[in-house]
């Protein structure tokens, strides 16, 4: 659909681009990425014909671009600047209306029922309709930019080039539009070329991305072979860290800001842990990274307050979400702060130790309730009906670790607690074999994110070696303490 074959080119004897080639299929949607000044929309001018490069060529379905009058070209083209002061006014239905020029035998001297419908659908699509009698001069900045895309879509092209499409726009807006447009590729084979600066939303929208830098391109691909945490940082001279999109197997970029705090250090000590009746509570002046398989906010965050509750053993789990969430309110507890566990024991029971090592020290807390173990390799042999039993685990690491070592840290600590089922001969009563754990089990791993940085948390690491023989003791602790109740 698009080709471009060594561009080079300026503003006059100023050198902005530099040899650049790319094309782009039907069908897909190319992102344009680089610092300020590397060339973006320079090159998007070159393609769109605006700007005559100094050497190379653009073709347009195998054509030159300069083959095509001003009219047939608008027929495969359509382009969307970035947003300037308007210099004359018109209503928003004029202004969407002068999309339709292209398709025009003279001015609008031929207007038909499919330029009507053209109109009206692309101001559906962008939302502007209810302003379609409006002056343009009175909206805001953000209306007037989806006034402009309605514009670009009723004209009806199949190449469409946008230069910041979502500036001046809301988070809503922008999903709207990019939702839109992406519709109109997927189902319509529409080809789009778009300058970006949200790195975040070139990678969720588009196919392709195009990384320039001083007027050369750096990288060309699919998202996750450009968008590399290396690449990103060498060209916009900025740390950044890239993690996966919750929902698609798309790249997006975190910024980390060097923030250099002059603060105390940052520690967890067992004084942090509080030991009651209804739950173990350990509450920090300041934020851990976790990692958890909790009931309340699992997963990978950062929170202050950990809370182990203890509830009764006919509990309904089927409520707890909503159930939890409501006892976090009414205990004063901040539901966006807190990682909330459960238990059927008593929590007064609750094991905790702390142990030194070289790079700092390792808290363990430990609650234990064995009376429904179960053999994991054996679990297809029982019922599909939830059983009480947990034991929950909580390994705070006055460290930094890294994504790796969090999750090594969970498996070191797993492998622990099913050593410790095995010292103290727990079995699962229904397979007659050796318990691995409860049906409900729940762990934790925090960390301060404060001094020695540990890449690794396996088992021959130093953080693991603590990890491993905490958790151990602790688990078999709390095991021998329920024994001596259940027997009372």
């Amino acid at each position: 659909m698009l080709k471009v074959q060594n561009i080079s080119g300026g503003y006059g004897s100023t050198p902005i681009l530099s040899n650049i080639s790319f094309e782009v299929e039907k069908g897909k949607m190319l992102g344009i990425l680089g610092p300020n000044g590397c060339g973006k929309s320079t090159l998007l001018k070159v393609i769109s014909g605006i700007m005559k490069p100094s050497t190379g060529t653009v073709y347009v379905d195998g054509k030159e671009i300069k083959d095509y009058s001003p009219k047939q070209l608008a027929k495969k083209m359509t382009v969307l600047p970035q947003l300037h002061a308007t210099a004359f006014s018109n209503t928003v239905r004029d202004t969407v209306s002068l999309g339709r020029y292209p398709h025009q035998s003279g001015f609008f001297s031929s207007w038909k029922t499919e330029d009507e419908k053209a109109v009206v659908n692309a101001m559906e699509q962008t939302g502007v309709r209810k302003f379609e009698k409006a002056q343009l001069e009175y909206l805001s900045g953000g209306e007037q930019q989806r006034v402009f895309i309605a514009q670009a879509l009723a004209q009806c092209s199949s190449l469409l080039l946008l230069d910041e499409p979502t500036n001046h726009l809301d988070i809503a807006h922008q999903k709207q539009i990019l939702d839109m447009i992406r519709k109109e590729v997927t189902n319509h084979d529409l080809t789009v070329v778009s300058v970006f600066h949200d790195i975040n939303l070139a990678s969720l929208y588009c196919d392709e991305i195009l990384l320039m830098e001083d007027g050369k391109v750096r990288a060309k691909g699919v998202p996750h072979e450009v968008l590399i945490d290396d690449q990103i940082m060498d060209v916009y001279k900025a740390r950044i860290s890239m993690q996966a999109h919750p929902e698609q197997p798309k790249p997006q970029m975190t910024i980390l800001p060097d923030l250099n705090e002059l603060a105390k250090e940052k520690v967890i000590t067992v004084e942090n842990i509080k030991i009651t009746d209804e739950y173990v509570e350990c509450k920090s002046a300041f934020p851990l990274r976790v990692l958890s398989s909790a009931v309340h906010n699992a997963g990978l965050g950062w929170y202050s307050n950990f809370i182990n509750r203890t509830v009764q053993q006919d509990y309904n789990i089927y409520q707890v979400k909503e159930e939890f969430l409501q006892y976090l309110i009414e205990e004063g507890f901040s539901p966006t702060n807190t990682v909330g566990m459960m238990t059927a024991v008593h929590t007064k029971n609750a094991i905790v130790k702390q142990y030194e090592a070289p790079f700092g020290s390792v808290i363990v807390m430990v609650t234990a309730g064995i009376g429904n173990a179960i053999d994991v390799s054996r679990s297809y042999d029982r019922d599909n009906k939830n059983h009480v039993g947990t034991i929950n685990t909580w390994v705070i690491v006055n460290g930094k670790l890294s994504d790796e070592a969090f999750v090594q840290g969970m498996m070191t600590a797993t492998e622990a607690k099913t050593k410790a089922l095995h010292h103290e001969k727990v079995y699962d009563t229904i397979s007659n074999t050796m318990a691995t754990g409860t049906p409900t089990d729940s762990l934790l791993i925090a960390a301060t994110q404060q001094g020695e940085y540990m890449q690794y948390g396996g088992p021959i690491t130093e953080v693991g070696k603590v990890i491993g023989r905490g958790v151990f003791e602790a688990t078999v602790e709390a095991i021998q303490i329920y024994r001596r109740g259940a027997l009372q």
